[in-house]
């Protein structure tokens, strides 16, 4: 963990504070592959309304374990938000292709890691895989979203 002695609740709004940091700079940086600045935002609305509608969902359905979970989403959410960064890796690997398509690699990673960080989330926390299978609903979404509306 990254800090020690706060509250589960303290350590979940850091994690998604961070990821939002990191995801707005992602997106920044990336300005060359979205039409406008809305859709930028648009972009960045998108992948954090699929963490809001978690977080509501658990402070409304769970009781006690509703700072657990969002402090492991939180997590999850972090760690999505820091992988997004391999693509600046992926342009010193020998890969037969560029630009858009390491964007969307990166992406891909990404999203592998959330889902798996996710769902390992749901097991330790306790809960039904509902939630899981919820999440991933919110995901599907999202990047339905994404490619239609954003790019």
């Amino acid at each position: 963990m990254i800090v020690h002695n706060i509250s589960s609740s303290s350590k979940a709004a850091l994690y998604f504070l961070f990821s939002v940091v990191l995801t707005g700079i992602f997106i920044n940086q990336k300005f060359w592959l979205y039409s406008s600045v809305n859709a930028m935002i648009i972009s960045g609305s998108i992948a954090g309304t699929k963490w809001l509608i978690q977080i509501i969902a658990a402070l409304v359905f769970l009781k006690d374990k509703k700072w657990d979970f969002i402090h492991r989403i939180g997590f999850v959410c972090f760690m999505g938000s820091v992988v997004l960064f391999v693509y600046y890796v992926f342009n010193f690997l020998p890969f037969p292709f560029g630009g858009f398509s390491q964007f969307v690699l990166a992406i891909a990673l990404a999203v592998l890691v959330m889902i798996f960080g996710y769902y390992q989330a749901v097991k330790k926390t306790g809960l039904s895989a509902k939630w899981f299978w919820a999440w991933m609903l919110c995901l599907a979404i999202a990047i339905f979203l994404q490619v239609t509306v954003v790019f």
